[in-house]
C-alpha cells in the first residue's frame, strides 16, 4: 500500500492493523507529522509536495490510499470553494495513473461527495477520463459503527477496475464502544503540561520525540476562570449548566444551539468527533467526564484508536493537529479488511 498525504499514518495504522498490508510508499507535507508517520512504519516517507513525488520514482503498490486536505470544503469554519488544497485530489489522481494500483481509498469530510472536486473525480471515470476503465463506490460511514469510541461520520470513496464486482458497504458492528472502553486503563490523574525535553534528527531537522503514547497525557493550566466552569459543569452537562456569572457575553446571549461547547463527555456514550483543538473545551464536548479539566492528547489518541506502542512526534499543538486530523484507525481497518476480502 500507498499512504497520500498520509498525515501522522491513521490509514496505514488501520491497514497494517490487519496483518495484511505492508506500507511501500507515504507522501506528507507536514514534517512533524512524516517524522510520526516513519517513527512507527519505517522510512519510506516522502516529506514535500505531492505534485513533485509524483513526477520522480514511485513504487508500485495494490492500494493507494489517501485523504486530500478537505478544510475547503469542511462544514467547520469558512468554506471556500476555491481553495486551493481542494484542487490537490488532482495530483492524487496523477499518482493513481502512474501506479495503477486495483484498489484506491479517498477518505474526506462528507461535504466531498456533494463538491464540484468530487464531480470532476467522476467525470475522469468516463471516457477520455485519466481514470477510464474505473468505477466508484461512496459510502459515508460513522466510525462508531465500526470499532471508533467516538461518532465520526467520514466520506469514503472506492476506486475499483470496472470489471471487479461490487464490494458493498463495510457490516456495521452491533456493539459501539464507549469512552469508558477507549479510557479504562487510563490514570485520570494529570500532574504534567508539558511533554519530556526529547528530540531527534530527521531529515537534516530537529524534531520534538519519539515520544510514547503515555508521555502525552498531558494538560493546560487553566485560570482560575477556566477552572471554576469546569469545577461547575455537572457529568453530561455544558455551558448550558453555568451561572450567568461564569458565562461569557456570547453564552449569556445565546441561550440555544452548540449544546457541546464546555460540554462533558458520558463514559456510557461514544465521544463527540475528535478534532485538532480537542484540548480547548471551548471548542465542544472535551471535557474528561469527572477531572476538572479538558482531555489529554493521551486520552484523544486512545478514543481515535491509537494502539499503545504508538510513537508521536512534535510539539503539543502539532501532535493535536495529528491526532485530530488521523481517520480512526477502527475505521481505517474496517475498511482494510474489506478491500482484504477481494484480493485474496
Amino acid at each position: 500500500m500507498i499512504d497520500l498525504f498520509a498525515g501522522c499514518g491513521g490509514l496505514t495504522s488501520g491497514f497494517v492493523a490487519t496483518n495484511g498490508f505492508i506500507p511501500v510508499g507515504a507522501v506528507e507535507l507536514n514534517l512533524d507529522a512524516a517524522a510520526t508517520y516513519s517513527a512507527n512504519f519505517g522510512d519510506h516517507m516522502y516529506v514535500g509536495d505531492i505534485t513533485d513525488w509524483v513526477q520522480g520514482a514511485v513504487p508500485f503498490a495494490e492500494v493507494v490510499v489517501g485523504g486530500p486536505p478537505c478544510q475547503g470544503f469542511s462544514m467547520l469554519g469558512r468554506r471556500d470553494a476555491h481553495d486551493p488544497r481542494n484542487q490537490l485530489w488532482e495530483q492524487y489522481i496523477n499518482a493513481l495513473v502512474r501506479i495503477k494500483p486495483a484498489f484506491f481509498v479517498i477518505e474526506n469530510v462528507p461535504q466531498f461527495l456533494d463538491s464540484p472536486e468530487f464531480l470532476a473525480l467522476t467525470a475522469e471515470t468516463r471516457r477520455g477520463g485519466r481514470l477510464a476503465g474505473w468505477s466508484l463506490e461512496t459510502w459515508v460511514l460513522n466510525a462508531g459503527d465500526y470499532g471508533a469510541a467516538q461518532a465520526r461520520r467520514r466520506a469514503v470513496v472506492i476506486g475499483r477496475q470496472s470489471a471487479m464486482r461490487l464490494l458493498g458497504m463495510p457490516q456495521p458492528l452491533t456493539k459501539h464502544p464507549i469512552v469508558a472502553d477507549a479510557l479504562a486503563n487510563v490514570e485520570p490523574r494529570v500532574t504534567t503540561i508539558d511533554l519530556p525535553d526529547s528530540s531527534f534528527e530527521f531529515r537534516g531537522k530537529y524534531v520534538p520525540g519519539i515520544f510514547k503514547m503515555r508521555d502525552l497525557h498531558v494538560t493546560r493550566r487553566p485560570s482560575e476562570v477556566s477552572m471554576s466552569r469546569y469545577r461547575a459543569i455537572p457529568y453530561g452537562g455544558s455551558r448550558f449548566d453555568l451561572p450567568d456569572d461564569l458565562k461569557t457575553p456570547g453564552w449569556r446571549k445565546h441561550l440555544s444551539g452548540a449544546g457541546d461547547v464546555m460540554g462533558r463527555l458520558r463514559w456510557e456514550r461514544p465521544s463527540v468527533t475528535i478534532r485538532t483543538e480537542f484540548f480547548k473545551p471551548e471548542k465542544g464536548r472535551y471535557l474528561h467526564p469527572e477531572q476538572h479539566r479538558p482531555i489529554t492528547h493521551y486520552e484523544a489518541a486512545l478514543i481515535q484508536g491509537f494502539p499503545m506502542d504508538y510513537g508521536w512526534c512534535g510539539s503539543k499543538m502539532s501532535i493535536a493537529r495529528q491526532i485530530g486530523n488521523a481517520v480512526p484507525i477502527p475505521l481505517a481497518r474496517a475498511v482494510a479488511e474489506h478491500l482484504l476480502r477481494h484480493l485474496a
